[in-house]
């Protein structure tokens, strides 16, 4: 049905020009027709000079007089084509805010409407780019600062033995922060240029779900925190290491932003062929704009920065759990925080839990 709607703007497209070209062509013989008789009737040309008038003079002066006339009257027809054409050329020159308004046929306007997405969506692509490299610097950069500053302060003589301490932990902090930030930098890099997913298989998600919990047990005892896991045995078709990220990130996040001596609730449940996975922290919340951005590259809800962290661990999970064609959702108050992934679930397939 589509593709015959296609070939029906074409066709009428197609239509308006073969009109506009035989609206010419009319005016033209009409013209050399009128004019011939014009000159007859002044006297200029006698009837019987007339009468032997050449059929292929008359040719020849109505091409001439069509050309004479496609070019004076093409202006119109063409002037959509120059106006894309002109804008064509700010968009190679880096000017995303033009937009087109073509008048004339269905299909011009449908033009203008394609051209006008196709350019916001090329100054949204290049707005992100912008913002990226300016966010990657600044994240880059201040680490470096702090690192080469403390490395200088440690060769002062007269620094005392626990102050050389300090500095040397912050030296090691944030060597670790950027080391960090290099890893999330280039693994956002290697999944956001990937669009089909490899390496997928079915395996125990809940299993996954309590190594991850495990491997995060020494921050979950600095913070004096309770894990809340009590879930039945569920599979998931899915590229395993991946995500593996997904929970690594979404827990250190729980973790982050939990009060001392907090919980942190891992819920899961399958309704029909879904599987829905929630992690609930018991942190301040998050601001309407917080929630908005969250998934954002680099953006940080805390500006402060009393939390370790770079923005790039959620817009990770995002990208990951888009792969998988599943969904995740923020839900938020005063009293914490729920990040709620959606997958498909596999089926049993006869595996005895």
């Amino acid at each position: 049905m589509s593709k015959l709607k296609s070939s029906l703007k074409y066709f009428r497209l197609t239509l308006f020009f073969a009109f506009v070209v035989f609206m010419i062509m009319l005016a033209t013989m009409c013209l050399v027709f009128l004019g011939t008789h014009l000159l007859v009737h002044i006297g200029l040309i006698e009837g019987e000079n007339f009468r032997k008038f050449p059929l292929s003079l008359f040719c020849i002066v109505s091409v001439l007089m069509g050309t004479v006339m496609s070019i004076i009257f093409s202006k119109a027809p063409l002037r959509p084509i120059r106006e894309i054409m002109d804008a064509t050329d700010k968009i190679a020159d880096g000017d995303y805010s033009v937009r087109l308004s073509l008048k004339g046929p269905e299909e011009f306007r449908t033009l203008s409407d394609k051209f006008n997405h196709m350019a916001e969506e090329i100054g949204s692509v290049e707005m992100l780019r912008t913002d990226f490299v300016n966010n990657f610097s600044h994240e880059f950069k201040t680490p470096i600062v702090s690192i080469r500053g403390f490395a200088k302060a440690l060769k002062w003589d007269d620094l005392m033995p626990e102050e050389r301490e300090e500095y040397l932990d912050i030296i090691i902090s944030e060597s670790e922060r950027l080391s960090a930030l290099s890893l999330n930098v280039l693994y956002l890099s290697k999944i956001e240029n990937q669009t089909i997913l490899a390496d997928k298989k079915r395996y125990n998600l809940s299993e996954q779900i309590r190594l991850v919990v495990a491997l995060l047990d020494q921050k979950l005892s600095e913070k004096q925190l309770e894990i809340i896991f009590d879930a039945k045995e569920y599979f998931v078709t899915a590229n395993e290491e991946m995500m593996k990220q997904v929970w690594i990130n979404l827990l250190d996040n729980a973790v982050k932003f939990s009060p001392i001596g907090g919980k942190i609730e891992i819920r899961m449940k399958q309704t029909g062929g879904s599987l829905s996975i929630k992690i609930s922290d018991q942190g301040n919340g998050m601001s309407p704009e917080t929630k908005e951005h969250i998934f954002d590259k680099f953006y940080q809800g805390d500006l402060s920065h009393s939390t370790s962290g770079n923005g790039l661990g959620l817009a990770i999970v995002k990208k990951i759990i888009d792969l998988h064609n599943g969904s995740i959702t923020v839900h938020s108050s005063d009293k914490g925080s729920t990040f709620e992934v959606m997958l498909k679930a596999a089926s049993a397939g006869g595996h005895k839990i």
